[in-house]
């Protein structure tokens, strides 16, 4: 119990003292005997005094309410969370528990900008760009000389993905996790599933020294590839100065530049955004209304949908570059469902810790999910519509279609001292294909079109 709260239940404890004092004084000398009540027999005493003190045993139950709401959280309330594990895998940050969005908080919805900010030390340049795009589609830079990045992240048909489970590196290896999508990945703040990276450039040096993606024994090997090739000598010069050396860092540098431009601006949802009421269809408003009070906002935030993203629009267009403050990673699955097993969505977990009964991931964006497939991290799921009834009862315990409800989730915050109780929501199979809808409104117009003429 604080300091404030032990001041006011002393000052609450006096008072109530003081006042029995004075109403048993009073009874003892002047009421008893103008009742009638002997002064010998107590009983009749206490009881005129109890009748007259009936205000003050109010305010004695007033006291001893609030010292058991003052003391209930600590003792009571943290043993029983229903979110548990995020205090033992998670530090105890509010801001790091998924949740329906606070009643009282307008969300903005923002459309994705039409550039991605790059940092200081690599401006994004024509050149720059252009020699980027050659090294990404380079099979020579694996050890097999058959393996590049658009091996397993194919802009040309339009996924960014390679559709495959896992994906598939030398000697046909397989990897242990799905290929996230390329775009948009350059407004993403931390990059691979388990977020190891902090940049589009450090991801860019982790597939070629990968032994299963492909394979090269270090970074000067792969730079030694690329200087083999005389035909690298000059876009070179163009995109970093004339006689630059051709090394590692730059080689990764330059493709980070050419994935800057991969984004898709264009979806029907930007295009609603930005004025155009028609854009979406009555289901995927309906989703879009889903998505926010159901509480996927709550993760899936901002113009690319993730909490881990850069994109702050608030400051401005174009983007600031400040790094969203919801929170990057998240508890996956965050509660116990037949889910669980179903998909083995706890074999790997992610950037969790030794120990660990549940995986930490970064938060994926949402941005052309609806064209991704397979999905989930092991990619063991083949329909979005199951991914929606996954995240809903994993992440925000709702049930769906009849399913047991998971109750009410109990969240504490240390730091504001303060309680919410939370109604876990409930979907019918209808809200589901609304929501699907609303998702697939996040699908560039271009890159759908594209996949439709295939």
């Amino acid at each position: 119990m604080s300091a404030d709260n032990l001041g006011f239940l002393l000052i609450g404890v006096i008072a109530v003292m003081a006042g029995a004092t004075i109403v048993l004084m009073l009874v003892r000398s002047e009421l008893a005997q103008a009742s009638g009540v002997s002064p010998t027999r107590g009983g009749g005493r206490l009881f005129l005094a109890a009748a007259l003190g009936m205000g003050i045993v109010a305010f004695t139950v007033k006291l001893t309410t609030f010292t058991l709401m003052a003391t209930l959280p600590q003792q009571v309330i943290n043993p029983l969370m229903v979110e548990r594990h995020f205090t033992e895998i998670v530090p105890a940050d509010w801001t790091k528990m998924p949740g329906p969005p606070q009643k009282d908080a307008i969300y903005q919805w923002q459309a994705l900008p039409q550039a991605a900010p790059a940092p200081a030390d690599n401006p994004t340049t024509i050149e720059k760009v252009e020699l980027g795009k050659r090294l990404f589609f380079d099979p020579n830079l694996s050890l097999t000389r058959d393996v590049s990045c658009a091996s397993c992240h194919d802009v040309v048909g339009g996924t960014g993905v390679d559709g495959r489970r896992t994906s598939k590196g030398i000697r046909g290896q397989m990897g242990g996790r799905n290929a996230p999508t390329v775009w948009n990945a350059a407004f993403q703040a931390v990059l691979f599933w388990d977020g190891r990276a902090a940049s589009l450039e450090d991801q860019a040096m982790g597939p070629p020294l990968n032994p299963i993606e492909m394979g090269m024994p270090s970074g000067e090997a792969v730079a030694q590839r690329v200087r083999e090739n005389a035909g690298y000598r000059e876009p070179f010069d163009l995109a970093f100065g004339k006689g630059t050396p051709i090394t590692f860092e730059r080689i990764a540098q330059a493709i980070a530049a050419y994935e800057r431009t991969l984004i898709t601006p264009d979806a029907p949802y930007d295009r609603f955004v930005r004025g155009d009421r028609s854009a979406l269809t009555p289901a995927q408003l309906r989703g879009m209304a889903l998505f926010q009070s159901t509480g996927c906002i709550a993760c899936h935030s901002g113009a690319n949908f993730s909490g881990a993203s850069f994109v702050d629009l608030t400051a401005g267009d174009p983007p600031s570059g400040v790094a969203n403050d919801n929170g990057r990673f998240r508890m996956f699955p965050g509660n116990d469902t037949p889910y669980v097993q179903r998909y083995k969505l706890t074999a790997d977990k992610g950037a969790a810790g030794a120990g660990s009964d549940r995986g930490i991931w970064r938060i994926p964006s949402l941005r052309n999910v609806a064209l991704t497939g397979p999905w989930l991290h092991n990619g063991s799921v083949d329909k979005l519509e199951e991914v929606v009834r996954i995240m809903a009862a994993s992440q925000l315990g709702a049930s769906i279609n009849g399913e047991p409800h998971l109750g009410r989730a109990v969240f504490w915050s240390p730091d504001e001292r303060s309680v919410s109780r939370v109604d876990r929501p409930v979907l019918s199979e209808a809200d589901v294909q609304d929501l699907v809808a609303f998702l697939k409104a996040l699908s560039s117009a271009r890159l759908a079109q594209k996949l439709a003429a295939q």
